[in-house]
């Protein structure tokens, strides 16, 4: 069986992106691909800038409060970078659903898949599944899969200095 490439991995791709930005298009591609996603795009003029406006674009929506306004942004995204769903098996590994126009370009694809694939993990998991780090001074995106939805830091090393600081308060 062959599952959608929409949901859990395209929040996570998203989010190591936002963190831990690429020096190049390559670097993009390299973090795409390790990420889970399985085609390549050929480069174009302004790859790397028109992903960074993606990016920018989606934390812009992990950094609204509001669900109400939280879902306008989404929505905004959705009606930029969707599509109706259609069978595809460009691959050669199996048919699979696209929920985006075949259009072979980095930047389109990746906002397609990033603003599906939040809006599917909003949806499903929760609105407020999607926040930043709470151990300052790190700001790192934080995309909560947990089954308990209780997720508050980026890494356990984040959740370890945060823990320090609240035992160190209380001492």
């Amino acid at each position: 069986m062959h599952l959608n490439p929409y949901g859990e991995y395209a929040v996570l791709l998203a989010a190591s992106l936002a963190n831990d930005w690429p020096a190049d298009r390559a670097g993009i591609e390299e973090r795409t691909l390790a990420q889970g996603m399985t085609m390549t795009f050929p480069a174009a003029p302004g790859d790397y800038e028109r992903v960074r406006d993606v990016i920018d674009e989606w934390l812009a929506i992990v950094d609204e409060p509001d669900p109400d306004a939280r879902a306008a942004l989404l929505n905004a995204q959705l009606a930029v970078a969707a599509a109706y769903p259609r069978l595809t098996n460009h691959d050669g590994e199996g048919w699979h659903l696209h929920y985006r126009d075949d259009v072979p370009s980095l930047p389109f694809v990746l906002r397609a898949i990033i603003s599906l694939g939040t809006s599917l993990h909003l949806v499903t998991r929760g609105m407020n599944r999607l926040s930043r780090c709470q151990a300052a001074p790190c700001t790192n995106v934080v995309a909560d899969v947990t089954r308990n939805g209780r997720q508050r830091f980026c890494s356990v090393r984040c959740a370890n200095r945060a823990a320090v600081r609240r035992h160190r308060a209380r001492a």
